[in-house]
C-alpha cells in the first residue's frame, strides 16, 4: 500500500510539472480525485486491509489527497501568473495607475466543519459513502426499523414526492444501502455526510440541513467502542480537554440507544448560560445497531454487531464558532461569511 501511494505521488508530481493549461489541471483532478480516481480507489481499498493498518494508511491517503489539492492550486496560480505576465508584456501599461484590490473569498463555515469531520474519521480508518437525496420510503424508514404505522415517524415531518419517494430526512439510508451492497463482508466502517430535509424552520432548525452519520459493523463491536470513537472525535473537534457522557434514549434502529453530551467548552463543565447551568451540551444521538436492522441486510446478529451515530453539521458549527442562529448560515450575507 505504501509503495502504491509513493508510485501515485511520483506520477502525480510528474504530470503536474508538465501541465500547461487549466484544462490539463482539470483532467488531472478527475484522474486522481474523481469518483473513479486513483486516490479515491486507494480510499476504497482501505476496507480490505487489516484493522490495525487502516488508521495509518488512511492518514497517508488523506495526506496525499491534501498534497494534490495544494499542488493543483499552486499550479493554477502559476499558470495564471504566467498568462498575466504574457498579457502585460504585449500591452502598453501605465504603471502609475492605482491598482484594484481583489476581494478573496473563504470557505463557508459548514464546508469547513464537514472537511474537518471527514479528516478526523478518515484518520480513524473510515470510508466516505454517499447516497441519493430523493430516497425510497423503504430505505428512509422501513429499513431503519420504522414500519408505516410506527409513531416515531412523526418526529421527522418529511417532504414526500409521491407515495413511495421523499426527500430523505436523514442520511441513515446510506447505511442500509451500504450493508446491502457488501453483505456478508465485514468490517464496515463508514461515514455518510450530506443534505437532508424536514419541515422545520426556526432559530435552531432549517427545512434543509446537513448530517453526518456513521456505521461500524464487525465481530465483537460494543458500546465501549462507540464511546471511544466519539470521545476521540469530540476531542479533535472541540479540544483535548472535552469529556462526553452517554444518556439512555430511544431510536428504533439502535438498541441500546444513547444521547451524547459534551462538557461545555465555555465553562468547562461548571455550569453557565450556554449549557443551562448543567455543564453539558447535547451534541448527537447514537447506539448499538438493532439486531433487526442487521437481519434486514442479511447479517447474523448472533455473529456480528455494530454501532451507529449521527449529528447535524449545523449544530457542530454553531457550537464550534459560537453562532446563535442557524439561519444566518443560509442567508449568504458577505459580512457573516467574512468572519471565517
Amino acid at each position: 500500500m505504501i509503495d502504491k501511494i509513493k508510485e501515485i505521488q511520483e506520477m502525480m508530481e510528474g504530470e503536474l510539472a508538465g501541465a500547461v493549461s487549466n484544462e490539463q489541471l482539470g483532467e488531472l483532478k478527475v484522474k486522481y480525485l474523481g469518483k473513479k480516481g486513483l486516490i479515491t480507489d486507494l480510499s476504497k481499498s482501505l476496507g480490505k486491509m487489516a484493522p490495525e493498518d487502516r488508521p495509518r494508511m488512511g492518514q497517508l491517503v488523506n495526506e496525499l489527497r491534501v498534497t494534490l489539492d495544494g499542488a493543483l492550486e499552486q499550479k493554477s496560480r502559476e499558470l495564471a501568473a504566467a498568462a498575466e505576465a504574457a498579457r502585460l508584456a504585449a500591452e502598453t501599461l501605465d504603471v502609475t495607475l492605482p491598482g484594484k484590490a481583489t476581494k478573496l473569498g473563504t470557505k463557508h463555515p459548514l464546508t469547513l466543519v464537514v472537511d474537518q469531520i471527514k479528516d478526523i474519521f478518515l484518520g480513524m480508518g473510515y470510508m466516505i459513502e454517499e447516497g441519493p437525496q430523493v430516497e425510497l420510503d423503504y430505505y428512509n424508514f422501513e429499513r431503519l426499523n420504522l414500519p408505516a404505522d410506527h409513531p416515531a415517524r412523526d418526529m421527522q415531518d418529511s417532504f414526500y414526492i409521491d407515495a413511495q419517494r421523499l426527500l430523505r430526512s436523514q442520511t441513515s439510508p446510506v447505511q442500509a444501502r451500504t450493508m446491502d451492497r457488501v453483505c456478508p463482508q465485514t468490517p464496515i466502517k463508514i461515514i455518510s455526510p450530506g443534505a437532508v430535509y424536514r419541515r422545520d424552520d426556526d432559530a435552531t432548525h432549517s427545512p434543509m440541513f446537513h448530517q453526518v452519520e456513521g456505521l461500524v459493523v464487525d465481530e465483537g463491536i460494543s458500546l465501549a467502542d462507540l464511546k471511544g470513537t466519539l470521545l476521540n472525535f469530540v476531542r479533535q473537534m472541540f479540544g483535548e480537554d472535552r469529556e462526553i457522557r452517554l444518556r439512555p434514549s430511544f431510536f428504533p434502529f439502535t438498541e441500546p440507544s444513547v444521547e451524547v453530551d459534551i462538557s461545555c467548552m465555555l465553562c468547562g463543565g461548571e455550569g453557565c448560560r450556554t449549557c443551562k447551568d448543567t455543564g453539558w451540551i447535547e451534541i448527537l444521538g447514537a447506539g448499538v445497531v438493532h439486531p433487526r436492522v442487521l437481519e434486514m441486510s442479511g447479517y447474523d446478529p448472533e455473529k456480528v454487531t455494530g454501532f451507529a451515530f449521527g449529528f447535524g453539521v449545523e449544530r457542530i458549527a454553531m457550537l464550534k464558532y459560537g453562532i446563535d442562529d442557524l439561519r444566518v448560515m443560509f442567508e449568504n450575507d458577505v459580512r457573516f461569511l467574512q468572519k471565517f
